[in-house]
């Protein structure tokens, strides 16, 4: 925002970009996990699901090519047999290990051993001979096409190593462009594997729930029926499909009064800290937020609530932020950060608050706060009308409008994380990483000390006000940084909170009085992840899958949500296939009715979690999942095949055979 005249066009641009890497800490994926995003982009590029089959040469040729494979006729033949009907994704992504992309090497290696004066060129006449009599042959027009290059030929010969750069750099492209639309997709990349169910089957609902017609049976596994190619009939074998688990569960309306949170008897008596804090939606449905750390100095009783911020709500307006599910899971730290240890979570509710009453022994803990995504999720209705943030009165002076100053006060109540009234420096620059994506130093705030008004060292609810004017007065009454300022407080145009929950977390110790300190802005997965895991797996009921024992889910009711945990203790990758499409009264945090996940060897992951749409109603969560192994050594079993250049039908490593032709 801006300052001052000397310092607004530095300040004011930290409005102008947001910086993604400053907000949320990205891991970086493993060769493996980047193997398997591939694969998903590329299929769905061609499919609305991962869950979808290939049922023609020409899908199967597509599929590749988004891959950044250049597959020849001979390639294609191999998987697609004239008993073949169909290709499941986990038979793509099978394709794609032994299709390996060709190197630019390989291509210059094998166009070099046609290059007679050793120029990096060959004369058109050869080129015809090669690839009109020689591996696949082309007609005339399609050699014509390749030899009328602009780019790669001239004086009647073919370029070859430029080809070969134009070759790599278009199978590269082409796999970037694929996997950039999945990533701007948030919904492709939020289902991992799933797909969308544009109508579910017409059913009595009175009947057996039965599976549904998209759950591929145990009769289906035989996709790749290639009786005579030994190493196509492996790819069949190395899948293992088995009818998997599937049971209900049925939740009475109002179900939170059997385990209903309560205050100590001596709770007034106990000392108390409180914090503030939100979860923001990102626009990849990513769910962020504020992080804490808490230090006990003495071994206290301790009860800590975390509830939904009520903020000043103005009638006719919805105030949707307070129905969202809030908790926090309590990790103590030992010896490092790195080493936490889940003590405890906010587990009993009393309406909007959850809670959780316990003695904890001195030392440092982590609180991190959670929501399901079942409720905080991406607006679908559309917003007709934009609000008005600024005006000018006759003598043409700028000023908030009434409702913007609402909306600002709101955002002051949201950021001033101790509630003491007043913007510390810290708390600011909350602020400004959500914003802009960067901090404000002590240069600067000390302009802002000294251009608003500010007490002890920190910024007034009427020092943000004017910040904000400010900003507006540099722009010239342009509201266009305000926007970008309120959507990434989680606003949208009717400046309606719509994609954001502030919270507040209250603390009382009877021995001493706790300690808390927000200390990052982070997206809620890590610990989080592993501590919603280890907190399913303790309180939950365990299933173990028809006929294997090594993959377990767990499934934990809590009063208004359930959460499922897949745990995979085999030493092979699995792919869960879940459908919830006879399920009542239900959300997920999915969005999605079928959908797959992939859970690593000796590892466990959050399936899902499950909300009523209304808590009044019972509501019905049926489940059901089907199992694949997909067998780490199998995958990569038989030898590597090069990609094959489409436009010349030449296989690199295979010139020694055509040449004996």
């Amino acid at each position: 925002m801006a300052i001052s005249p000397g310092r607004d066009a530095a300040f004011s641009c930290q409005k102008s970009a947001l910086s993604e890497s400053l907000r949320t800490k990205k891991f970086p994926l493993t060769e493996e996990e980047i193997f398997y995003m591939n694969c998903r982009a590329a299929y769905l590029t061609v499919f609305k699901s991962s869950l979808e089959n290939i049922i023609s040469k020409e899908q199967l040729y597509l599929a590749l090519q988004h891959a950044g494979r250049n597959p020849s006729q001979k390639t294609i033949n191999k998987y697609w047999t004239p008993e073949t009907a169909k290709l499941n994704f986990d038979d793509f992504c099978i394709i794609l290990r032994k299709e390996k992309p060709t190197s630019k090497a390989e291509l210059l290696k094998s166009f070099k051993q046609l290059d007679v004066n050793d120029d990096g060129c060959i004369l058109h006449a050869d080129l015809y001979k090669l690839l009109t009599k020689r591996g696949e042959k082309m007609t005339r027009e399609e050699v014509n096409a390749v030899t009328s290059l602009a780019d790669v030929n001239a004086d009647g010969k073919f370029d070859y190593i430029k080809f070969c750069k134009l070759y790599v750099t278009t199978n590269e492209q082409c796999l970037k462009t694929t996997v950039e639309k999945l990533e701007v997709d948030s919904k492709l990349r939020r289902q991992q594997f799933g797909n969308h169910i544009e109508e579910p089957p017409e059913r009595d609902p009175s009947s057996v729930p039965k599976p549904s017609p998209r759950i591929i049976r145990k009769t289906e596994q035989e996709t790749f029926s290639n009786k005579g190619d030994t190493r196509s009939s492996s790819l069949a074998t190395t899948r293992k499909f088995k009818t998997s688990i599937s049971f209900t569960i049925t939740m009475g309306a109002n179900s939170n009064r059997n385990s209903k949170l309560t205050e100590p008897n001596s709770i007034k008596e106990w000392q108390c800290v409180q914090s503030k804090g939100c979860f923001f939606l990102e626009e990849d449905g990513e769910i962020i937020s504020h992080q804490y750390r808490m230090q006990i100095a003495q071994r206290s009783m301790v009860y800590l609530t975390i509830k939904p911020l009520n903020l000043s709500q103005v009638e006719g307006k919805p105030s949707p932020w307070l129905s969202i599910d809030t908790a926090l899971y309590i990790l103590k730290e030992n010896e490092s950060q790195a080493n936490l240890q889940l003590m405890c979570f906010t587990e009993l509710r009393n309406r909007e608050v959850f809670g959780w009453t316990g003695e904890l022994g001195p030392g440092i803990y982590w609180l991190i706060p959670s929501t399901t995504g079942c409720r905080l999720r991406k607006e679908i209705k559309p917003v007709t009308e934009e609000a008005q943030l600024v005006y000018r009165d006759e003598t043409g002076e700028l000023f908030l409008t009434k409702e913007f100053r609402s909306t600002l006060s709101d955002i002051f109540e949201v950021i001033d994380l101790d509630g003491n009234g007043l913007l510390s420096l810290e708390e600011y620059n909350f602020f400004e990483l959500r914003t802009s994506g960067e901090k404000c130093d002590e240069d600067a705030w000390a302009v802002c000390r000294d251009n608003f008004d500010t007490k002890k060292n920190e910024l007034t609810r009427q020092g943000f006000m004017d910040l904000n004017l400010m900003e507006a007065n540099d722009r010239e009454g342009d509201p266009r940084d305000l926007w970008v300022t309120l959507h990434s407080m989680g606003y949208n145009k009717a400046l309606e909170l719509t994609e954001a929950c502030p919270f507040v977390i209250d603390i009382y110790g009877d021995k001493c009085k706790p300690r808390i300190k927000a200390v990052h802005m982070e997206a809620c997965s890590g610990q989080l992840e592993k501590a919603i895991c280890k907190s399913v797996l303790n309180k939950g009921d365990a299933r173990v899958m028809d006929g294997h024992e090594n993959i377990i889910v767990h499934t934990y009711k809590r009063d208004t949500w359930i959460t499922s945990v897949i745990e995979n203790k085999s030493d092979n990758k699995v792919i869960i296939h879940i459908n919830n499409e006879l399920s009542k009264n239900c959300v997920n945090n999915r969005g999605l009715n079928i959908f797959a996940v992939e859970v690593a060897p000796k590892s466990t992951m959050v399936c899902q979690h499950v909300m009523p749409v209304n808590e009044r109603q019972e509501w019905i969560y049926y489940w059901r999942k089907r199992r694949t192994l997909l067998s780490s050594s199998s995958c990569l079993d038989g030898p590597a095949g090069g990609a094959c250049l489409r436009a010349a039908r030449w296989e690199p490593g295979t010139t020694e055979a055509h040449s004996t032709e």
